[in-house]
């Protein structure tokens, strides 16, 4: 008898590998694949006051009339999302209206993977990049009489994702021109949104310039090297990668904001004492790479505002919002230091998180950790998703075989 709760290709050979994750996520976060519709998370007047004031009401009459009008030409439809998923904007021939309507595919509804299960809007908001879904790769059964091919629109400014452009239509849309049009068109709207900035830009008087303008972002995790990112709050920016021992001196002066001396510096970088010397050689490359203005000394500081990927994380599980801290972290701090207190710091990242995920209830979140390379044999995570899933899951199997494998591993009766 066919799993009720999965694709019925969900064990068939050759399932692109982030569209089985995406089964995954959409079984973990509770998605029925016989559920019809997708939920409707904005109401009627809330759509309305929402997508007016939202960036991308200022580019849809040129997205409409770039990709609308051939979606209506080839009996498709064209739908842009906000960056929750939500479809603002879904356009379309009466009669394709008509049939998506019955799969929930209707301004106002969320197609977040995580509530309507796999599609390739809630797949292009996820992986921050072009996607296409082709009919049984859909989660739901409602929907793979359709296919689709979506990617994310961009802001301008801070290039964070404004929300999501899609045609979806039979199985003969998602070809390579269709998604080589989707992607045109976003860029399109990228473009007019920056231009419509640059006018706005020059029609203000320019801010004199301020001392205090510098801006500086980290970003070390899972990576070896760390990048850094300089605004100078004039325009300026510049990016360095970072080697793996200025990467360590960076972190470790971001996560103490009164700065550090020689010898505190050296405890934390050095796994055996050093000499002095040695410090200050490294300083004074560093300083050299970044400029008298950045990098401070007596103490050693970084003289600007601070941001870091992992200053994110820590935020969100601040604001307890675990699903955004998960989404943000990218994998362990400067994994391969060994640096006491890299190390310390790493620790406290993960761990922090860690906890956080095993006390959320959710499965998907957890079911997340232990498909991390730090989590997959987190026993207590799969013992507590294992709790959550109850034995109608489709994703138990898969839970009771990683215990299995690690009760075998580490020995237990």
């Amino acid at each position: 008898m066919p799993d009720q709760h999965m694709p019925a290709d969900a064990e068939s050979a050759g399932v692109r590998a982030h569209v089985a994750d995406s089964w995954l996520r959409s079984a973990a976060a509770g998605v029925q694949v016989d559920a019809v519709d997708a939920p409707i998370t904005l109401p009627p007047d809330a759509l309305r006051d929402h997508r007016e004031a939202h960036p991308l009401a200022r580019v849809f009459p040129l997205l409409d009339d770039v990709l609308g009008q051939a979606a209506r030409d080839c009996d498709a439809v064209m739908a842009v999302s906000d960056a929750a998923g939500q479809l603002l904007w879904v356009c379309g021939t009466p009669s394709v209206l008509r049939r998506a309507e019955a799969i929930g595919f209707v301004e106002g509804s969320n197609w977040d993977e995580r509530l309507a299960g796999t599609n390739a809007p809630g797949m292009a908001l996820r992986l921050d990049r072009s996607v296409n879904v082709v009919g049984a790769e859909h989660f739901r059964r409602s929907v793979q009489r359709w296919s689709c091919a979506a990617t994310t629109i961009h802001d301008p400014t801070d290039h964070s994702v404004l929300g999501v452009l899609d045609i979806t239509g039979g199985d003969d849309i998602v070809v390579p021109q269709t998604t080589a049009m989707v992607r045109a068109a976003a860029r399109m709207a990228e473009s007019e949104l920056a231009r419509e900035l640059l006018v706005r830009s020059r029609s203000k008087p320019a801010p004199p310039p301020s001392a205090g303008g510098l801006s500086v972002l980290i970003e070390a995790l899972g990576r070896t090297d760390a990048l850094l990112t300089v605004d100078d709050g004039r325009g300026h920016r510049r990016t360095i990668r970072l080697s793996p021992r200025h990467s360590e001196i960076l972190l470790l002066l971001a996560s103490a904001a009164r700065g550090l001396s020689g010898d505190e510096l050296a405890v934390l970088l050095y796994e055996e004492d050093s000499s002095a010397s040695t410090l200050r050689v490294e300083m004074g490359r560093l300083r050299g790479l970044l400029g008298e203005d950045l990098l401070a000394s007596r103490p050693y500081r970084l003289v600007a505002e601070l941001a870091g990927d992992w200053l994110g994380v820590e935020a969100h599980l601040a604001a307890g919002d675990v699903a955004s801290a998960m989404r943000a972290y990218r994998g362990p701090l400067l994994p391969r230091s060994s640096a006491p207190g890299v190390v310390r710091l790493r620790e406290s990242v993960e761990g922090t998180l860690r906890r956080a995920v095993l006390t959320s209830g959710r499965a998907d979140l957890m079911s997340a950790w232990t498909r991390s390379a730090s989590g997959s044999d987190d026993y207590d995570m799969w013992q507590a998703q294992a709790r959550l899933l109850g034995p109608g899951s489709p994703l138990m199997p898969l839970v009771q075989n990683q215990l299995q494998r690690l009760d075998l591993e580490l020995g237990a009766p």
